[in-house]
């Protein structure tokens, strides 16, 4: 049993289970039964690359690091545009509904539609990445980034009649719902990318800035848009983001080539059944590989025709290597389909994972704790903008600072503890990597985040009654928003390094699942309040004991993680339903 996982019966080697190594005296190649192995010596201590690379240069593992890296920024930078219209509304809450002459409820509503937009997208959008790549979808991501948060802008009418409303609530709706359209590529693959273009161990601070930028980013929004719709009005917030996705529109373009690569079943040492990876069967460019989730950059790596056609003598065939693509070659939003799977196995795939322990707790982990702040954005409103403190939708605004506060202190925190702690208990665990100990990440999660939430509904309650100042209520919510972006990177790292080959599924299922939470807190976030009599800490009292709940049931997926890994691989769910 290495540090309390329970070791599998059945199996000697568990998928998932690979091997560092902690003996700086070893060289790039290593020894001792795993000769040929590529290794990682930029540090003092050689690691062994998970996946490993091929020999083809179209290969996202053998990119520069830099190339790598500018296409994980420009990714989260436009992450960053896209999920920001999620919170959009937060400090307009007031405002809008006056100009759409509408209820609280009824504004709180169309972040609702927003989210259920994402959920429904990402669900269909996931089947097109694993059979044509994510490239095309990040692209018309972009443009549908522009063109519908400039149609949010479009809603306002300011030429209205005196009485009638200043805004066209179904119009908004729409525009909310293909918003979230929109924004679903970039939730539901960014993420994903992490795991195409790096290897295990260089996964961890990256994977921390992606979730930042998906989640974290987000919370920055409404510092500024209280400020937009005080001085030039809550058109321009949505305005404005189309600017400046379509400012990012051009870096999308020519520096994001395809990143979905398929490589030999061999080369995926974190997706074998066996300790020797020369033992199995190449399986170079095969169709059918779903070791890998995704297809091939450019020309398939053994049997590519096209690559040397004409050329019968051609050393690329010759040693099955393809050559290079051309920069005008990696332009292309399409490059061959990357799986022979069909559409709609594809797309009911996500469905039965919800079966399986692991990936269930994934949702739990990570979207409980996303709709729970959803839950606070939406209701802050009625605790600011109204008595003691009569708030605008200026100040309103810049009490995000302290979300935004939280979601840097949980990145830094989850960025610095998950590749060390990872490492630190693989040279424990004598070398060997269990992805359960990515699980370690829960725990200052559930401190932070249980803390905030059992800490707002008491302080907020105060502020009504002058108890508090108003930073007290703030400073929880920035700690449950820290807890929210630890556990959404815990639960990210844990299903890559976990599931890798089910990592897009494994997305879609969480994506899914706290999309659609969301959306129905959305609905019944201020009846709740009114059930209890605007009492927020029966409220939080509530939802915090769940979240200890789920963040306890850590502890045997830590202890069972393994095991279940083991079962799982033994006794494949997506055969069962027949859609694999």
């Amino acid at each position: 049993m290495g540090l309390g996982i329970l070791e599998d019966m059945a199996m000697s080697h568990v998928p998932g289970t690979t091997r560092y190594f902690d003996d700086p005296e070893r060289p790039q190649y290593a020894t001792n039964g795993v000769e040929g192995l590529k290794c990682d010596t930029s540090g003092p201590i050689p690691i062994i690359l998970v996946p490993q690379p091929s020999d083809d240069p179209n290969d996202p593992l053998n990119w520069p690091l830099w190339k790598r890296d500018l296409i994980t920024f420009i990714l989260s930078m436009i992450a960053i545009f896209a999920t920001c219209l999620g919170p959009i509304l937060a400090a307009n809450t007031l405002t809008m509904a006056l100009d759409m002459q509408r209820s609280f409820q009824s504004i709180a509503q169309l972040t609702g539609w927003y989210l259920l937009g994402v959920g429904i997208a990402a669900f269909l959008f996931v089947p097109s990445s694993r059979i044509w790549g994510k490239r095309h979808l990040f692209v018309a991501g972009t443009l549908m980034l522009v063109a519908t948060a400039a149609w949010g802008g479009a809603t306002r009418v300011k030429d209205a009649p005196r009485g009638e409303p200043r805004g066209d609530y179904k119009n908004m709706v729409w525009a909310r719902v293909f918003q979230g359209v929109a924004t679903a590529p970039f939730e539901s693959l960014v993420n994903v990318a992490v795991g195409d273009m790096y290897c295990v161990h260089q996964r961890g601070i990256r994977m921390a800035f992606t979730n930042l930028a998906v989640f974290g980013g987000a919370f920055f929004t409404p510092i500024l848009v209280g400020k937009i719709t005080n001085t030039i009005g809550w058109d321009w917030s949505f305005y404005l983001v189309a600017i400046f996705c379509a400012a990012c529109f051009p870096f999308v373009f020519l520096f994001c080539p395809e990143i979905a690569y398929r490589r030999s079943r061999s080369l995926n040492l974190d997706l074998l059944d066996t300790d020797d990876p020369f033992a199995v069967e190449p399986t170079v460019g095969s169709a059918t590989d779903d070791a890998e989730k995704s297809g091939s950059n450019g020309p398939s790596e053994l049997n590519n025709g096209d690559a040397t056609k004409g050329n019968g003598a051609s050393p690329t065939r010759k040693y099955g290597i393809p050559p290079k693509a051309t920069f005008k070659q990696s332009l292309a939003l399409f490059n061959g389909r990357k799986s022979d799977e069909q559409f709609w196995k594809l797309l009911l795939r996500p469905l039965p994972l919800f079966m399986q322990p692991a990936f269930f707790w994934a949702c739990l982990t990570q979207g409980l704790l996303i709709g729970w702040t959803v839950f606070i954005g939406v209701i802050l409103a009625q605790f600011f903008l109204a008595t003691p403190l009569w708030w605008s939708e200026v100040e309103t605004g810049y009490s995000y600072a302290a979300a935004f506060i939280g979601a840097i202190i949980g990145f830094v925190i989850a960025g610095s503890l998950s590749d060390w702690s990872a490492k630190y208990m693989t040279k424990l665990n004598h070398g060997v990597y269990e992805p359960e100990f990515r699980l370690v990440l829960v725990i200052p999660q559930m401190v932070l985040g249980c803390a905030g939430l059992y800490g707002m509904g008491i302080t907020v309650d105060g502020l009504l009654h002058s108890k508090y100042h108003y930073a007290v209520p703030l400073t929880f919510f920035a700690l449950e928003v820290a807890g929210m972006v630890i556990g959404a990177v815990a639960s990210s790292l844990y299903i890559v390094d976990a599931y890798r080959d089910l990592a897009i599924e494994g997305f879609t299922c969480m994506i899914i699942f706290k999309n659609v939470f969301s959306c129905g807190l959305t609905m019944k976030a201020f009846n709740w309040l009114i059930e209890n009599h605007t009492k927020a800490a029966r409220v939080f009292n509530a939802i915090g004991s769940v979240q200890v709940v789920v963040c306890l049931l850590t502890i045997p997926m830590y202890v069972f993680g393994k095991r279940i890994r083991s079962y799982f691989h033994r006794h494949d769910l997506l055969e069962m339903f027949g859609v694999r």
